[in-house]
């Protein structure tokens, strides 16, 4: 019995063993490390880019530019975007808001008078000394027929002779007035034939306050019209717009501008009454009568004679040549006449019409 062997007996347990001072303990298990991962996402991506421009090199700068190109139209339209288009509501709604919130502007009368005014003129007539000793003989023996004592035989008071003559009475020497207007840059002025007719010289006034004497160029008696010339001229002369006739309705607005009584410059305005009327003279018969007349209602008086009427646009379309009224007296009863433009063109001797 006692030559038999005893089994081993192993220990169970799971403690480790110390190791003793100074040896070293080998390592049973490795510690535990991360594993492999490779490189980062944004370095992967690098080299991929630099593999694909490294392949496309003539590819890529074209792309970039149109990406840049891109990126600019994107950023400047978000900055100035492109407006809308607006609607017919709005725009209407615009248009009514301004003329809502608008001033009236000047009547167009009133722009039609300052386009004139500078090529208006005053047409001032004087008698010669013969001719106003015939004037005031024949004058006399008329008053003397009626029974009336004329200024010449009026005893005269001590005061009437030793008084000295007025400013105004200097001014108002003239012996008749009318109107005229300018048309060509040589200083040919329109008038009635009636303005100059009864007088032997004759002197305008310009705009500008200037003088100058004129002389007598062509008549038209068939159409009452005459064309005289300034012999100075001032320095800045204007003649005036034309307009043909041939476009004139009744009902169309009309300035007349001219020395009524010889005052002036004055304006009056007013519409077209009608077109191509006739008229007789009721105080002279011996005067041809008139055709082919501009009827308006404008206000005029005598002085106006030879004055321009003119359209909105500030247009000559005819000479003021008469006034009717049936009570025979010589102002204005809301009916004038006027030669058409065509007709006072030909008395300059054409027709730019």
């Amino acid at each position: 019995m006692t030559g038999m062997k005893r089994k081993a007996l192993y220990s169970r347990a799971t403690r480790r063993r110390s190791a003793a001072p100074g040896s070293v303990m080998p390592e049973r298990e490795a510690l535990w490390e991360p594993e492999d991962q490779g490189p980062r996402l944004g370095t992967l991506l690098w080299q991929k880019t630099r593999a694909f421009c490294a392949r496309h090199d003539r590819i890529v700068p074209a792309a970039a530019a149109v990406l840049v190109t891109l990126l600019v139209v994107t950023g400047w339209r978000m900055i100035y975007p492109i407006p809308r288009a607006l609607t017919q509501y709005e725009l209407d709604g615009a248009v009514k808001y301004t003329l809502a919130n608008t001033p009236p502007g000047r009547a167009e009368s009133t722009i039609a008078a300052a386009l004139i005014a500078q090529s208006v003129v005053r047409v001032e007539g004087y008698y010669s000394p013969e001719h106003a000793a015939a004037i005031a003989k024949a004058e006399a023996a008329e008053a003397r027929k009626q029974g009336v004592k004329t200024p010449q035989e009026k005893p005269k008071t001590k005061d009437e002779l030793t008084k000295a003559p007025s400013a105004r009475d200097a001014e108002q020497h003239y012996d008749t007035v009318g109107s005229g207007v300018v048309i060509t840059e040589k200083g040919d002025i329109l008038t009635n034939l009636h303005v100059v007719s009864s007088t032997d010289r004759w002197v305008v006034v310009f705009a500008d306050g200037s003088k100058s004497g004129a002389m007598l160029v062509s008549t038209q008696p068939e159409n009452d019209l005459a064309m005289i010339r300034a012999t100075k001229l001032p320095d800045e002369l204007k003649p005036a717009a034309m307009a043909s006739t041939r476009d004139l309705l009744p009902g169309d607005m009309v300035v007349a501008v001219g020395f009524p009584f010889g005052i002036g410059p004055s304006v009056s305005s007013g519409v077209v009454a009608g077109l191509k009327r006739s008229f007789e003279d009721p105080t002279d018969k011996e005067k041809p009568a008139l055709s082919n007349l501009i009827q308006f209602d404008a206000a005029v008086n005598p002085g106006n004679s030879g004055g321009p009427l003119v359209n909105r646009d500030g247009e000559v379309v005819g000479i003021v040549t008469a006034i009717y009224n049936p009570t025979g007296l010589h102002v204005f009863a809301g009916m004038a006449f006027a030669v058409p433009i065509e007709n006072a063109a030909r008395a300059a001797g054409n027709n730019p019409l």
